[in-house]
């Protein structure tokens, strides 16, 4: 392996690797993928959303033999107090469409099949391989990888890092800082198998039709996170995160508030009966755009997860993970075909073609979201939810109380829960984060 050259090294085969080895590929580069998990997708059980528009524009024929669970027609958003919740649904019959727009997967399943067709594309994938270096020249260009095999170096034209959130190679060479505790989440999974009709009663489903909840108030004991439930065939993930730096600070534990959020009474009978065969930790990047690394140097990419290319608002990674892979490819064989030497400047397209594409707008519309979060962590995920809770318990109790008067007393509990000008504030705080 150490006399060979490659056009291009992808380090790591997440949805973000897998895209990018299989453009290449597919395109005729001669490509090597290297991944240190036993296998693609060794280090995911967990449950996802795949979003299906970006895939589909790296395998158009995707929904022939990937592994999906169910297509999502219907959304829930909660927000929890400690007996109740209010929620929004969205539901429509539109989404059972012939291609429809979003699946449950299971990443370990999901990762070993991309990695297949990877393969079939004709890229060189080897697992249980750690790159431990990059490769420079005298000029300091990345030319290659060293890894833990042996054998010596890998030489290749560009490295593709897609390595993931904990980015170790990319830290270790100088390309991005450490990660900081307030931009990364730690998020705690569990998959919860039940027969397959017990799913579609619980959830008002037929067929492969699946429903996705998203949680967020005082299951997170004032900190800054979110809760969830994905429906799969026969199994539900469940799972509950929080940024690492509230950890660091409180002395809950995230396995403490996974308890805590199987237990709440609109939670618990879902998963009435469920037998947990898988438990995963992870951690996901979510300080948003205005952590994003250098993604583009002399001879190197950043795609994925490593890049902090993660939608925290609405809850998208899988989506960028895959366009960011996608992009950085097809930057590479357009700059073959110029026959460009891989510098910074000519692998500036890169970053071009995400700043006008709708990962780098949605990444930089809610830019101020994750500072806004941080800042108002008790109120967002403890008081709102508390005082929209007991609002609802108001309104909709018939207890012989005037409908004005309960009305009088809705805003009146606000005024002392929050304070006017703290109600005031928060709006506005959140009208100029939200732009």
């Amino acid at each position: 392996m150490s006399e060979e050259r490659f056009d291009a090294i992808v380090v790591g085969a997440g949805p973000s690797g897998n895209a990018a080895a299989y453009t290449m590929a597919k395109a005729g580069l001669k490509v090597l993928q290297l991944e240190r998990g036993e296998y693609p997708g060794s280090k995911n059980v967990q449950g996802a959303i795949l979003y299906a528009d970006a895939l589909e524009k790296v395998i158009p024929d995707f929904r022939e033999d990937a592994p999906l669970e169910r297509h999502v027609i219907e959304q829930r958003m909660w927000m929890l107090n400690e007996s109740s919740y209010v929620g929004m649904h969205y539901r429509s019959e539109d989404f059972n469409e012939e291609k429809p727009n979003r699946y449950t997967i299971i990443r370990a399943q999901f990762d070993k099949w991309f990695s297949r067709r990877v393969r079939e594309a004709g890229a060189t994938v080897l697992c249980e391989t750690t790159v431990t270096d990059l490769v420079r020249d005298i000029k300091g260009k990345v030319i290659g990888v060293r890894t833990d095999r042996g054998g010596g170096l890998i030489h290749a034209d560009v490295v593709v890092l897609a390595e993931g959130v904990n980015g170790l190679i990319g830290n270790r060479a100088g390309l991005r800082p450490e990660l900081k505790p307030e931009a990364v989440a730690l998020a705690v999974k569990e998959m919860h198998f039940l027969p397959q009709e017990v799913i579609e009663q619980r959830f008002n489903l037929k067929g492969d039709e699946g429903v996705v909840i998203e949680v967020m108030g005082t299951v997170t004991d004032g900190m800054t996170g979110t809760a969830f439930i994905y429906t799969n065939k026969e199994s539900l993930s469940v799972g509950i995160g929080c940024m690492v730096s509230d950890f660091a600070r409180n002395e809950t534990t995230p396995y403490a508030l996974l308890e805590q959020f199987k237990n709440h009474p609109s939670v618990k009978p879902l998963l009435e009966g469920s037998e947990v065969k898988e438990y995963a930790a992870h951690l996901i990047p979510e300080g948003g755009y205005r952590h994003i690394p250098e993604i583009h140097g002399d001879g190197w990419l950043i795609v994925g997860d490593a890049g902090h290319f993660v939608n925290a608002v609405h809850r998208e990674g899988s989506n960028l993970a895959m366009t960011t892979g996608r992009v950085a490819a097809e930057t590479v064989i357009r700059l073959r075909q110029l026959r460009s030497d891989f510098s910074k400047a000519d692998l500036a397209l890169y970053r071009k073609t995400l700043d006008e594409s709708f990962v780098m707008k949605d990444m930089k519309k809610y830019k101020d979201i994750p500072n806004f979060l941080h800042g108002n962590a008790a109120n967002v995920f403890g008081t709102y939810p508390r005082l929209i809770n007991e609002a609802a318990q108001r309104w909709f109790r018939v207890d012989g109380v005037a409908k004005r008067e309960k009305e009088r007393q809705i805003i009146a509990s606000f005024r002392k829960g929050r304070g006017l000008r703290g109600l005031i504030g928060d709006a506005f705080k959140l009208a100029r984060a939200w732009r």
